[in-house]
């Protein structure tokens, strides 16, 4: 994951420096093509520099409105679910969406759904087998555990980081309330998703252990943090994290990139001037 936010990072700033200064930051791919209004037919060539450039420098460059467009909102998929292999599922979806107007005003909305359908039976849970520990991993950024332990199981954490003009559709079903959560007859098999302050939750409970994905929004002691964790421990188990966030894109109208343009020549700057 980490690898595709960097690859999206450095797509953005190359198509920026390309188009305001002619300079070039990517991995070493090999020479890029030189513009023919910058070669030379009568000078020995040149060998064009490469520098690899880290998600923290690009965050602090300028010029995110290339191509006139801009972050319009977002949208949040989310999707956790198990199968064991006497029939019992567990389901917890949501979608959040969030969008802004002519006027910048932002306005969200959220869906959620949690389902769990008993089986008969042997679950395939192992009470012998171990699989703990990734509660207590932290990091900044993305993480993705899968803990296992058993046979003939299938898990999987997968995260998607996108943007464009045309939003993806959102889960269907669900009771359009910031939570919910079910649980069969004894208790044993639950699932639960919420969307609060504090960010995102989702969570499924089995025999044959857990589910969980989280988003914490940053703040004064930690930045943001996507974390996807899968504990099996058992046989025949098929289990699934699913995110997608697509950021949605617009274009931006001629006022508005002069007012971006004034801003980031007042940020410059004060920054000179310290």
């Amino acid at each position: 994951m980490k690898r595709q936010i960097s690859q999206l990072g450095f797509a953005l700033c190359a198509t920026t420096c390309s188009l305001t200064s002619g300079a070039f930051a990517a991995e070493s791919i090999g020479p890029p093509p030189v513009p023919e209004a910058l070669s030379v037919r009568d000078a020995a060539p040149h060998t064009i520099q490469w520098q690899t450039v880290d998600d923290d420098v690009l965050a602090h460059q300028t010029g995110k409105g290339v191509g006139g467009e801009t972050i319009s909102g977002f949208v949040l998929n989310l999707l956790s679910q198990w199968q064991l292999p006497n029939g019992a599922t567990a389901i917890a979806q949501g979608t959040l969406g969030v969008v802004q107007n002519a006027v910048n005003q932002l306005s969200a909305t959220v869906n959620t759904l949690a389902k769990v359908v008993d089986g008969s039976g042997n679950n395939g849970a192992n009470p012998n087998a171990v699989a703990t520990g990734g509660q207590g991993i932290s990091v900044n950024g993305v993480s993705q555990v899968a803990q296992v332990a058993g046979n003939s199981n299938a898990g999987f954490n997968a995260a998607q980081i996108d943007f464009g003009n045309v939003p993806p559709a959102g889960l269907p079903g669900g009771n359009n309330a910031a939570s919910a959560d079910a649980s069969n007859a004894a208790g044993t098999i639950k699932a639960g998703i919420s969307f609060g302050s504090g960010g995102v939750t989702v969570a499924l409970q089995t025999p044959a252990g857990l589910a969980t994905q989280t988003i914490m929004p940053s703040n004064a002691q930690q930045a943001g943090a996507i974390a996807q964790l899968l504990q099996i421990a058992g046989n025949n188990q098929q289990v699934a994290n699913q995110l997608q966030l697509h950021l949605q894109t617009q274009q931006m109208s001629s006022a508005m990139l002069r007012q971006t343009g004034v801003l980031q020549a007042l940020q410059n700057a004060a920054i000179v001037r310290r």
